[in-house]
Parts: structure tokens; sequence; C-alpha cells
């Protein structure tokens, strides 16, 4: 094995089929097949159209990314794949691809968390994770607070969604604007050319009885769909932009003055941003400028490594790779709700052995398929 663990990465939580290829911290390839198109016109993910679309998107878009890298199959050090959380039919196929791919290489297998890997896929871009570092994810998924120690073994909530996650508002208000669908990036598009101070839409959970880092848009959901109501049933005409730049001016105030908030009160001097909504252009302004007042440096990875991806995979894989943790057992399954507290699922059977992941199965499969 090189110095530096050569690792793919297969990703399937949601809607797009990713795998990338890293070496070390350093990203070699990012395929990325979408089926967002697929469920544009039903206004959200459809688990079930999304299954199907991983089905046949898989293999194409393994040797793709193989082929950008310029490696070959047989020289992976690993095969990382998201266990969760995520969908659970979508999940399924991932595991099952990278199950497959494993035992015909030979190969260890590492069942990563899908928090986790937005958090680490950020060493593919600013280096080694400090430790600890704090991370605030966003995505139509999940709004989170987390401090990690250790990518790979120490992961800490603080605070998480109570309801509605940032990117799921987004898509729900755009949807009521009769904007399409995702609505994370039109509600930026739309927010540039409008006043964020037109309305004074509420900010939940900011009350001084109220949990520090817990998250929750419902309420902005429901006040910012009745204001759009009401001025339909007046005969007005609504404000988009406007709309759209005082609705996410709300999200973005909360999510970056708890995470701020949350970096002093641990006495952590690095924020790390991941997540789809990191890629919207309004939270990176206002989070860098709130955390250079507050003397908290910044990392937020570019737009692509934001949004779900195979190198995020690829990336906590090879670190668990170099760290010398336990590769995940064949018994290894999809976990729609698995904790972020569990950054990488190993092996349960005393057949693995620690730091290397063979065990006899892979021992024999060695020349299965790729030799």
């Amino acid at each position: 094995m090189a110095d530096e663990p050569l690792v793919l990465g297969i990703e399937t939580s949601c809607d797009e089929t990713g795998v990338g290829v890293v070496r070390g911290t350093t990203l070699l390839a990012d395929a990325i097949a979408s089926s967002v198109d697929e469920h544009a016109r039903f206004g959200g993910v459809v688990p079930e159209v999304a299954s199907r679309a991983h089905l046949e998107a898989m293999v194409p878009t393994i040797e793709r990314a193989l082929k950008e890298a310029g490696v070959s199959a047989k020289d992976l050090d690993g095969i990382a794949v998201t266990a969760g959380p995520g969908l659970a039919g979508a999940l399924l196929v991932g595991v099952s691809a990278a199950k497959a791919y494993a035992y015909a290489l030979g190969k260890p297998l590492y069942g990563v968390n899908h928090l986790a890997s937005h958090i680490c896929v950020d060493q593919l871009e600013h280096g080694a994770l400090p430790e600890p570092t704090m991370a605030l994810l966003v995505s139509g998924g999940h709004s989170s607070l987390l401090l990690s120690t250790d990518i790979t073994s120490d992961v800490r909530p603080l605070g998480a969604t109570i309801d509605d996650a940032a990117g799921e508002a987004f898509d729900k208000i755009a949807r009521v604007l009769n904007l399409g669908f995702p609505g994370g990036p039109v509600i930026d598009r739309y927010a540039r050319e409008g006043d964020p101070t037109a309305i004074a839409f509420p900010r939940g959970l900011t009350g001084p009885r109220d949990p520090a880092y817990d998250f929750s848009f419902s309420g902005l959901k429901t006040s910012v769909a009745r204001w759009i109501e009401a001025r339909r049933a007046a005969g007005e005409e609504v404000p988009v932009r406007d709309v759209a730049a005082s609705f996410q001016e709300a999200v973005v105030d909360v999510l970056t003055r708890k995470a701020v908030r949350a970096c002093k009160d641990e006495g952590v001097d690095h924020l790390m941003i991941g997540g789809g909504v990191a890629a919207n252009s309004r939270l990176r302004a206002l989070a860098q400028e709130r955390c250079e007042a507050a003397g908290v440096r910044l990392r937020v990875p570019r737009p692509k490594l934001c949004t779900d991806n195979g190198a995020m995979v690829a990336a906590l894989g090879a670190e668990m790779v170099a760290r010398g943790r336990a590769a995940s057992g064949w018994d290894l399954s999809a976990d729609s709700s698995l904790p972020v507290t569990d950054p990488h699922v190993p092996g349960r059977h005393p057949g693995h052995r620690h730091g290397h992941g063979h065990d006899h199965v892979h021992e024999v499969a060695k020349d299965n398929l790729y030799s």
C-alpha cells in the first residue's frame, strides 16, 4: 500500500450517484450522475425513482471515475461507501455495489457516515482538518452543528433541526413562489436582486430560553407562505425577489449566528460549512463576515464539493485507511438513520484484523474478477 491510500468512494444517499477517487487528500476524480430532472415534476425527491436511477448509473459512473483518475480498480487500497443516513433504498444500491466491488477486488470495505463525509471533504480543498473543528452542515435533509475532534472516530452533535431542514425550507418556498425545483439555487439567484430587509420574517429558536444550537425553519416557512397567500388573496403582486431575499436572510442569519456562538462557547477557532446549502452565496458572505468579527477561521469547500458527491466519501475512506481504522464486515447494511456519532461502521467479527480490513473472504476473492 502506498503512503497515501488510494480509495474509491460511492455516495447514493439521495438523488445523485456520486463516485470519487482520492489519493490521501488529493482529489483525482469526482464523477456524478444526477437524477434531479426526473424528480422535478414531483417537486421533490421520490425515493423509488432515485433508487432505480442509482441502479442504472452505478457501473458507468464508477468506470468514468476510474478513467478520469487514471487508475485501475486493482490498484485501489479500499472501497468506501455511504452507509447512512439517507434514503433506505438509495443507500442499499450503493452499499450493495460497494460490497460487490470490494469482494471482486479483494479490497477492504468501509461503510462511512454521510454527515462525517461532508466534513471530511474540506480536506481536499484546504488540507488536513484542525482538531477540533466546528462544522455547520446544511442541506435538504439536515441542518446540524457538529464538533469533531477526530473525523474518523469522534464527532459530537451540538444541535440539529427539530423540523424542516434549511434546504427543505428553500425547496418549499420556491414551490410556493412557482420557481421550480430544486429551490436553493433559484432562491439564491432571485435574492441577489431583492432587498433582504424588505420583509421582517421570523428567526426561529433565537429567544433567550430556546435551545442554543438547535434549528427550526417550519415556522419561517409557514410565515412566508402565509405572507405570499395574503398578497395573492388581495389581488396584489408578489415581489418575488424581495420575498426570496428576506426569506434567505432569515435562514442564513440564524445559521451563522448559532454556528459562531458555538465556536465561541466551545473555544474552537475553526468553522467548516458543508452540505448543499453551503453553496448559497449569502450564507458564505455572512459567515465570512461574522467569523472575521469573532476571530474564527472559516473553511468552506467549493460549491461542487458541498453538494452530495463521491469525493467526500472517498476522502473519509482514505482517512480511515490512513489512521488504521477497522474495515466494515460483509454484514454491513444501509442505515437510514445512522447517527453522526458513528463516523464509520467497523466490522463486528473477529476475522477482521484492525487496520487492514482483510478477512478470509477477501483473500479468497482477490483474483476473482479483476486480476
